[in-house]
This record gives structure tokens, sequence and C-alpha cells, in this order.
């Protein structure tokens, strides 16, 4: 089973726009974020009644798992203006004349 995990496909694709990851392409990424959406939440109802600690551990628990995004995005997490979405359109628009 683990080997199903060790490939060197992307799991996110990249935004269009902005910096990030874009939503999952790949089973393994969707498994991904649906485990990073349980950490969050698991932490917001343990520590529900200590509002300090649930803000330090609901941040960590948020930033802990993005290295594994940017590992796994479709041509990493670099920040796009949308010149190159732009690009495509316009090349996309040549080819159908």
């Amino acid at each position: 089973m683990l080997h199903l995990f060790i490939d060197d496909r992307p799991w996110f694709r990249a935004k269009s726009r902005g910096y990030g990851t874009g939503l999952p392409i790949a089973w393994q990424g969707w498994a991904v974020l649906l485990l990073h959406i349980a950490l969050i939440t698991g932490v917001v109802l343990l520590l529900r009644d200590r509002p300090v600690m649930l803000t330090a551990m609901a941040v960590l628990a948020a930033i802990v798992p993005l290295p594994l995004y940017r590992a796994r995005t479709e041509g990493g997490c670099g920040a796009r203006t949308g010149a190159a979405v732009a690009k495509r359109n316009a090349s996309a628009r040549i080819r159908r004349k």
C-alpha cells in the first residue's frame, strides 16, 4: 500500500493565479486534503475550552502539511500572475481558427 504514495506524479494542480496549490488531481491529494481538514477539526474540537492553546495548535496543524502540498504540486508552488493563462488561451484561439 505504501508504494501507492511513493511515486513522482503530482497530487495537486497549480493555481492559475496567485500563490499556492489548487485542487487535488489524484486520490492521494484528496486523501491528504481530507486528513488535513480532519486534523484541524480535531484540534478545534479537543481544545475548544482553551482558546490560547486552540489558536496555537490550529495554526500549527494548518502549517505542518504545507511542505507536502508544495512538493506534490504540478509545476511547484510559485506565484502566478495569470499571464501564462492568457498566453495559453490566446494560443488556443489561434489554433481553433
